[in-house]
């Protein structure tokens, strides 16, 4: 058969109702999985494209989703773009990407533009600067939102991050074993639940050692990059400390660049580690070991969430979905 690729055809094809193929195609969990793979195949073969504007009149649905992060080159949140594009794709929706460069102000903006109907639903990074609960939890009651790494555990809705307590605990002890008793904590994200599960977890390990957490160790961050050169290269001339644990990856430059700038060998004179999905730390001398997120299934399965609100399946799972960071030994640590 030849001519137009339409939802009629695909039904003709199948011998199936038209009805049943429009649902089958925007997965509907009236159809099964038997049906929707028949379906999902001769379009593919037939090189079947929706037509958006039919669709979306029907449905009254915009196809579109946003994501809202703080930055868009920012390793991690790269990778979790592609996850998320990956299940778009797959629901046959459009992905609109803002950044907010860590700005709450811009970060309400941009929410508050979409809520005219632009976009069916948000997935969010929450910006570092403040804390602003109160906000998404108005937000949450008149659009769709997921909010993933970043997040604020109160609100009624999918939240998808990692163990960060413990991975922090892991890394923590990873130094202690590898000798190290002065260890100094480069804290970012200090307003929000992540950098403080991270700190916490920082914390307890140096306790279940037998060590001591001290204030004069811990450089809290700040946007330009000078500034925190400045306060690594004071901290190793004033406390010493044969470790630096970062919490956030913008530490990293400034660290090594701290170590080059006072003649300090890594990992002969301090141990570095940090959170970091950065490709490049392998190739960094020396290569840095890493608490590497999974960034990439992070943004899948926040997508995936999202969509089970806005097909209004699976609205009742778990929540708080918790995925597991790895800890990669490289040489920055020694041992």
């Amino acid at each position: 058969m030849s001519g137009e690729v339409n939802i009629k055809r695909l039904a003709q094809e199948l011998n199936i109702s038209i009805a049943t193929v429009s649902k089958a195609l925007n997965d509907s969990y009236e159809i099964s999985l038997k049906t929707k793979t028949r379906v999902w195949t001769l379009a593919k073969a037939l090189n079947y494209t929706p037509n958006p504007a039919a669709s979306n009149l029907r449905s009254n649905k915009t196809k579109t989703i946003a994501v809202i992060i703080p930055c868009v080159a920012n390793n991690f949140f790269s990778l979790a773009i592609k996850g998320i594009e990956e299940i778009a794709r797959q629901y046959g929706y459009h992905v609109l990407i803002y950044q907010t460069h860590e700005d709450t102000e811009m970060e309400k903006s941009f929410t508050n533009s979409l809520l005219n109907g632009r976009v069916d639903g948000i997935l969010t990074s929450v910006s570092s600067n403040e804390y602003n609960d109160e906000y998404y939890r108005e937000l949450v009651k008149k659009i769709p939102v997921v909010l993933f790494d970043r997040v604020y555990e109160s609100l009624d809705t999918f939240k998808v991050t990692t163990d960060d307590y413990q991975i922090s605990f892991e890394a923590t002890t990873h130094l202690i074993q590898c000798g190290c008793k002065k260890i100094a904590y480069l804290y970012g994200l200090d307003q929000l639940p992540a950098g403080r599960a991270r700190f916490m977890g920082y914390t307890d390990a140096l306790h279940a050692n037998g060590l001591e957490p001290r204030e004069e160790l811990i450089v809290k961050y700040q946007p330009e990059e000078e500034v925190n050169l400045k306060q690594i290269k004071q901290l190793f001339q004033d406390q010493q400390p044969d470790a630096l644990f970062s919490s956030i990856e913008e530490f990293i430059i400034p660290a090594y660049s701290a170590c080059i700038d006072l003649k300090l060998n890594i990992p002969e004179d301090v141990k570095i580690l940090s959170f970091s999905n950065m490709s490049s730390a392998r190739l960094l001398h020396p290569s840095l070991t890493t608490i590497t997120q999974p960034a990439f299934e992070i943004g899948n399965e926040a997508a995936k969430c999202l969509f089970k609100i806005l097909n209004k399946k699976g609205i009742d799972d778990e929540r708080d979905v918790v995925l597991k960071s790895v800890l990669i030994k490289r040489a920055s640590t020694g041992c």
